[in-house]
């Protein structure tokens, strides 16, 4: 079966970079996937994305290096399998809560003995293995649920302690908000930077790769504090950025970022 190169990566201990796939667009899946990333995420949940649009953008990073995952739209089995089967070797996996949400994520991307997930790779044996695709996707496959809110934090622990996550992903927009914060990818209040320390010596602590939601301004910092998944950039924001940048340019207005706004 095809190496996932990204839980190689979090197994050496380095930190990994990728980008956020939130159009549908093959082409930018292509084009994002030659572009030495780590891991591609293709995002069905806030980003503009069907079941289609997903499987277009598996097939065109077909060869390319980065690891195709995706962002389900919910903790739900149905879709989580479909996304497999189609052929993607990570899925991130929204508002994991509880233990038994945990339970249920896992559950949903492993085959028996360790999980409920159906066989039936339709894409997924044809295009990630020679044959060999039952036996080897349980150890293949990138299971990440989502920590963004404080009721994920307070019971952080135990949540981990459930066999076969092998990476979270915090959602800093939501756990800002939950924290009585405006939403944000970096808030300067205490009880947010204690939260991602708690996520982050929580998976140190059982060997679980702490992701984030980010931008490229934010990802020293990030690897600083000790995340080794983090996404730094998006094909919409990177593609306005680029544009914006451009017609500055042409117009003689200065370099980009000068009238202080975000893009």
């Amino acid at each position: 079966m095809r190496e996932n190169t990204l839980k190689t990566s979090w197994q050496n201990g380095n930190p990994t970079f990728g980008a956020w796939l939130s159009s549908g667009s093959p082409i930018m899946a292509e084009l994002f996937g030659g572009f030495d990333f780590d891991y591609v995420n293709i995002d069905m949940q806030h980003g503009l994305v069907d079941y289609t649009e997903a499987l277009y953008t598996l097939q065109a990073m077909q060869r390319v290096e980065a690891t195709p995952t995706v962002r389900v739209p919910w903790n739900e089995p149905g879709i989580i399998g479909k996304v497999l089967d189609a052929g993607a070797m990570g899925v991130i996996i929204p508002m994991v809560n509880s233990v038994a949400e945990a339970e249920q994520a896992v559950a949903a991307c492993r085959y028996a003995p360790a999980g409920s997930r159906s066989y039936g790779p339709a894409r997924a044996a044809m295009a990630l293995s020679d044959g060999d695709y039952a036996s080897e996707a349980n150890d293949t496959i990138a299971c990440i649920p989502m920590i963004e809110t404080v009721q994920a934090i307070e019971d952080i622990d135990n949540i981990l302690d459930v066999p076969g996550i092998d990476a979270v992903y915090v959602g800093p927009a939501d756990l800002s908000i939950t924290l009585g914060l405006p939403p944000g990818s970096d808030q300067e209040a205490q009880s947010f930077n204690d939260a991602l320390a708690t996520v982050v010596d929580a998976c140190n602590a059982r060997g679980i790769t702490p992701g984030i939601h980010s931008t490229h301004a934010l990802a020293a910092k990030r690897v600083e504090q000790g995340f080794r998944m983090i996404t730094i950039t998006s094909d919409t924001l990177a593609m306005m950025a680029g544009a914006k940048a451009a017609l500055r340019t042409a117009r003689g207005e200065g370099a980009a970022g000068e009238s202080g706004r975000i893009y």
